[in-house]
């Protein structure tokens, strides 16, 4: 409902700036129409400014523009992430998860990760919003079916109110009624953002709010009995909906809110052809506040011993607000040297303190319901070009607190052509585990520990490499050491799912290469990753191959007015112990007794786009009627069998 008054919202905005295109300067370029200026603020006499002057601005000030192109990109994009899911396996139904194919260790904070990692896949962070500048208002509308009941949506607004001004709203929205039992998904991201700048240009200001909220129904996956009726092909199974699950009585969500205010004043800037250099101070603020919640009607043994029988919920609070001091000065010659200090206030944990006996030997262990303080960490960076070669480099370090970290960073490009760059960098990185490996509590018995004053920080040290060259091959290739690697995994002991940490050191191997070759009307993109993981075994299983293949053909069609697109995509990864997955913890753990993968996943698509309309209508795995039903996303969880979808992604720019 809320996404139809979002949208309701937009289109009524839209129609009212539409009378109104006299922002921004008077355009002689065309896209789509003839050359012409606004004169007498008639629409009929407006033409729109080149797409060129359409920028999106990221939180690095990165900037592109607005594309409405459709390329195979733009079909790997087209998903409830709307982004390349290279490297992911999702669950049957839209919105419940991903499984983690392929690894990257290039994550540069000096704090734990948050609680439940599975629902942060579409949790919306600091850098997944954009900031934009705009000669006109533009609207996008994202739309895709979703499984039996319920649809995707995502509605976007945002126009300059002056050259100077921007504002943007948008609402994602979701609910998939799934093919089996208690699959239920329903989630929300509302966000609201803004930027400004004054006539001199000496104050900047880009800010945020977002409100998530992300709802999963869970039903721990099927009975051994209903993993042997799928996988046995018998046609009276075909409905999903009569395979049992293991229970139906379960949910979590994740919700959230932030704000967040990044602005500065430049002190010192080029006032002339003279002047070579810039000083500017500046804030950031940022303020997280989440929670985590898992209820069910009536515990369930396969989690072990509950202290409550019946209609529990496990909450776990978990609020950071951070503050930044920084000053940047640009020279000429020197480049751009950025000093900072921060401060992050952190609260995570419960209401109460847990005291229990566990062994039964009336030795009681006492749990603690939070993990509160405050971290100062000092940094700075460094950016400079020297004739081609682009060189950057970070460090941050944390020097009160009880959380110790640091982070370095280095990397250095070379532009070998202007459309082939090699690049070279390195992490050093030390932080501490997960807040809920340090910390948890949950009316399941088993899921009770405290290992803050007994695990050691996670390191981490990254070497990568990456060529970037369309019209060669695009490599990327990283090798990583990880010490005091924090997991989640089976405890021999029990049986149940625990919290573990190895001192044994891990090492991670990754080559990535893709190209995407195009004679005539065809075109071909391959992407293959190859994984090795020696040291410590059965802790970070991956598989050895992972591979994606597009062979499509396009041609445009009825005078040239329509585009079209159209062809199979196939992936495949080679079988390994696939991760497991915790509907208490909304986490994934390691298991080594099921191999998991081997299974071809093949898609047929058909889009197309008319003007800024792009049309998508997918087959999905098309081929699951006939290599049998050995495909899962996790032990326990099938893959998605054979569906049609199909969406939309249609641009207004007024």
């Amino acid at each position: 409902m809320k996404a139809f008054v979002i949208l309701f919202f937009i289109l009524i905005t839209s129609s009212v700036y539409a009378q109104f295109p006299t922002l921004g300067r008077q355009s002689t370029g065309t896209t789509g129409g003839a050359q012409g200026t606004i004169s007498n603020n008639k629409v009929a006499d407006f033409v729109r400014p080149p797409i060129e002057d359409y920028k999106i601005v990221s939180i690095k000030n990165d900037t592109v523009t607005v594309d409405t192109s459709l390329t195979i990109a733009k079909d790997y994009k087209f998903n409830y992430l709307r982004k390349d899911r290279y490297g992911l396996l999702p669950f049957a139904n839209t919105g419940q998860g991903h499984n983690t194919l392929v690894y990257h260790f290039d994550k540069q904070s000096t704090l734990p990760n948050s609680v439940a990692q599975s629902r942060h896949f579409n949790y919306l962070e600091v850098e997944d919003i954009k900031y934009y500048y705009l000669p006109t208002p533009v609207t996008e509308l994202y739309f895709r079916s979703a499984f039996e009941q319920g649809q995707q949506l995502d509605a976007f607004f945002t126009i300059n109110t002056s050259p100077r001004l921007n504002f943007s709203v948008a609402y994602k929205g979701l609910r998939s009624l799934g093919k089996y039992q208690n699959a239920l998904t329903s989630t929300g991201n509302f966000r609201l953002a803004g930027s400004y700048r004054t006539k001199n240009d000496r104050y900047r200001i880009n800010a945020h709010w977002v409100a998530q909220d992300l709802l999963n129904q869970e039903n721990g996956g099927l009975q051994e009995q209903a993993i042997e009726q799928f996988t046995s092909n018998d046609n009276q199974f075909n409905d999903r909906s009569r395979l049992l699950v293991n229970f139906e009585d379960a949910e979590n969500i994740l919700d959230g809110t932030r704000v967040y205010v990044n602005h500065h004043y430049k002190l010192l800037g080029k006032k002339d052809s003279i002047t070579d250099y810039a000083l500017k101070i500046g804030h950031v603020f940022n303020s997280d506040d989440k929670f985590y919640e898992y209820r069910q009607d009536a515990a369930n043994a396969i989690f072990g011993e509950a202290f409550q029988q019946s209609n529990f919920r496990d909450r776990t609070n978990n609020e950071e607000t951070y503050n930044e001091l920084f000053a940047v000065y640009n020279d000429k010659n020197l480049g751009e040297l950025k000093f900072q200090a921060n401060a992050t206030y952190y609260n995570y944990g419960y209401n109460s303190v847990l005291i229990q006996d566990t062994n039964g030997d009336g030795i009681e262990e006492r749990i603690p319901n939070r993990l509160q303080g405050t971290i100062i960490a000092v940094g700075g960076g460094y950016k400079n070009t020297i004739g081609k070669i682009n060189i950057e480099g970070n460090a941050q370090v944390n020097i009160t607190g009880d959380f110790d970290g640091f982070n370095i960073f280095g990397k250095a490009s070379y532009d070998i052509a202007p459309d082939k760059v090699f690049s070279a960098s390195i992490l050093s990185n030390s932080r501490p585990a997960g807040y809920n490996h340090l910390l948890y509590q949950s009316n399941y018995i088993n899921y009770n520990w405290h290992n803050a004053p007994i695990y050691d920080n996670v390191q981490t040290n990254t070497l990568s490499a990456r060529l970037e060259a369309n019209k060669w091959i695009n490599l990327d290739a990283s090798a990583s050491t990880i010490s005091n690697y924090t997991y989640f995994g089976i405890d021999a002991t029990d049986g149940l799912v625990n919290s573990f940490q190895t001192n044994e050191t891990i090492n991670h191997l990754k080559i990535t290469a893709n190209r995407e070759v195009k004679v005539g009307k065809f075109g071909l993109d391959a992407t293959v990753t190859f994984q090795n993981v020696s040291g410590q075994e059965n802790i970070l299983n991956t598989p050895d191959i992972l591979t994606r293949g597009s062979l499509y053909f396009t041609d445009r069609l009825f005078k040239k007015a329509l585009f079209l697109q159209t062809g199979f995509t196939v992936q495949y990864f080679t079988e390994y112990y696939l991760n497991s997955y915790d509907p208490v913890l909304a986490e994934f753990y390691v298991q080594n007794e099921q191999e998991i993968g081997g299974f071809p996943l093949v898609d047929f698509f058909v889009n197309m786009k008319v003007r800024q309309t792009r049309i998508f209508f997918k087959a999905e795995h098309l081929n699951s009627g006939f290599t049998g039903n050995d495909f899962f996303s996790a032990p326990g969880y099938p893959y998605r069998d054979f569906n049609v979808r199909f969406g939309i992604v249609w641009n207004f720019f007024l």
